[in-house]
């Protein structure tokens, strides 16, 4: 009987704790959504900088050092799945999105494929050169297609090097693109699939210039989150069962911004907040 009693005990306690983590995520999830009515853009990281848009470095530049770049500037169209640069290939351009998305992914030998970054009009592509690296560790490819800047490596050097203001917003994006890789490793082993898919779908709308749908097939998403189609699949659909979100041929459709914000992770603020650091944003 004893035993009985104490299994009923910890059976219960088991069910209370349960109720007690339920209500914790109900709230943190209703604090966060709060949080966002307050101000709807705070951790944006896509948000254009006034007068100008597009891409938010070149944006933030004074008008001499502006100037001087422009010359050295191509804009050009960037693919879904165009290569930038191969997996320990040469990087022979940087890439100023305006609204193109750009993926950074490691590749294993045995054709294995995870995200370890994104990077869209908050910053640039070919940060090693500013690091003084002329190899890029991992492949390196247009994950939405849109528009981007592009300079010669020759040129972004020499810039780096004679124009101060470029060369310290490039130190704090940088940073910010350190604290992003980083915060995503933390994220791919302890959230789960919905919340990293919610911060995923998250980033990408903001760096398409404030469209609402945009190209994004469940073959590249899995990439993007290291899992399989069929994780992606039964993720996807939980986010549109709730209302959040809509998937059809390939594009995706995001219906409820605040949604989406509530049912991603931590992570989402926390990428935001560092990437808008450099223009003032935090």
């Amino acid at each position: 009987m004893a035993s009985g009693s104490s299994g009923r005990r910890r059976g219960a306690a088991g069910r209370s704790h349960a109720r007690s983590r339920r209500s914790t995520r109900d709230a943190t999830s209703s604090n966060r959504a709060a949080d966002n009515t307050v101000d709807d853009k705070a951790h944006r990281l896509g948000v254009p900088a006034p007068e100008g848009g597009g891409n938010r470095i070149l944006a933030s530049l004074p008008d001499d050092e502006r100037s001087v770049i422009r010359s050295s500037l191509a804009e050009v169209s960037l693919e879904t799945g165009q290569v930038l640069y191969e997996q320990h290939g040469s990087i022979d351009y940087a890439y100023f999105p305006d609204t193109a998305v750009v993926s950074l992914l490691s590749r294993m030998e045995n054709d294995a494929v995870v995200e370890v970054g994104t990077i869209g009009n908050e910053g640039a592509v070919g940060l090693s050169l500013f690091l003084g690296a002329t190899i890029s560790v991992p492949e390196t490819l247009a994950q939405v297609p849109g528009t981007a800047q592009r300079m010669s490596a020759s040129d972004f050097r020499s810039a780096i090097i004679d124009l101060p203001r470029f060369r310290d917003i490039l130190a704090r994006c940088t940073h910010a693109f350190m604290t992003q890789v980083s915060q995503t490793a933390a994220c791919n082993r302890l959230h789960g699939i919905e919340e990293r898919a919610a911060r995923w779908l998250l980033l990408t709308h903001d760096r398409v210039g404030g469209a609402d749908t945009f190209r994004l097939t469940h073959q590249f998403l899995s990439f993007m989150l290291g899992v399989r189609r069929a994780g992606v699949t039964e993720a996807l659909g939980a986010l549109m069962r709730s209302g959040l979100m809509s998937s059809d041929n390939g594009r995706v459709t995001i219906i409820d911004r605040r949604g989406l914000e509530a049912a991603s992770c931590e992570c989402y603020a926390i990428v935001g907040r560092y990437a808008g650091e450099p223009f003032g944003d935090s």
